[in-house]
């Protein structure tokens, strides 16, 4: 297995490109299959926040550009 996981806290630090590729590593984790339950289900949480945590900033991008086409729109 590799290194421990960062705290759940600590990702809303990373961004968008740190959570996705970190996001992928976990999944590619669980693909193969953590060598016991407890790890699996520590990794699928920490899918889970790296996921939610990428979601943030594509939300916050569409706002942006939303603003910045209502802006050119005016």
């Amino acid at each position: 297995m590799s290194e421990p996981h960062q705290a759940p806290a600590d990702v809303a630090q990373l961004t968008f490109e740190q959570a996705r590729d970190e996001l992928v590593r976990v999944v590619a984790e669980l693909e193969q299959g953590a060598p016991t339950l407890e790890e699996s289900l520590a990794l699928w949480e920490r899918g889970e926040a790296l996921a939610t945590r990428c979601e943030q900033w594509l939300r916050g991008a569409k706002e942006r550009l939303d603003a910045a086409r209502a802006e050119t729109e005016s």
